[in-house]
């Protein structure tokens, strides 16, 4: 198996926001004004919607856009709880190359 090559690119989140995405935040829109500094567990979908390569001469990294194209937001205690529970996991085993971790899976 070959070694993917890496490229260190800037990633931005496009901030248009599909209809399908709208709709699916809006149940939730009056609560996320009012709680400044709330937070809100969801399951998010991106999608690659743009890529910039900078020229030879300029001191830019390259970058990404990305867009969200499809988004569900907990919407009671247990299924948070249930998303914070698997986002700790894939942080886990995101961050655990070479570690007890690792071998432990």
């Amino acid at each position: 198996m070959s070694t993917p090559i890496r490229i260190d690119a800037d990633v931005k989140i496009d901030s248009k926001v599909l209809t399908d995405v709208a709709e699916a935040l809006e149940p939730y829109a009056s609560a996320m004004f009012k709680q400044r500094g709330g937070h809100w567990m969801a399951i998010v979908e991106l999608s690659h919607a743009e890529r910039t390569e900078p020229g030879p001469e300029e001191d830019k990294n390259p970058s990404v856009k990305v867009r969200i194209t499809g988004i569900e937001v907990a919407a009671d205690a247990y299924t948070d709880e249930r998303l914070r529970t698997l986002q700790a996991d894939m942080y886990r085993q995101r961050t655990s190359a070479g570690t007890l971790d690792e071998h432990a899976a």
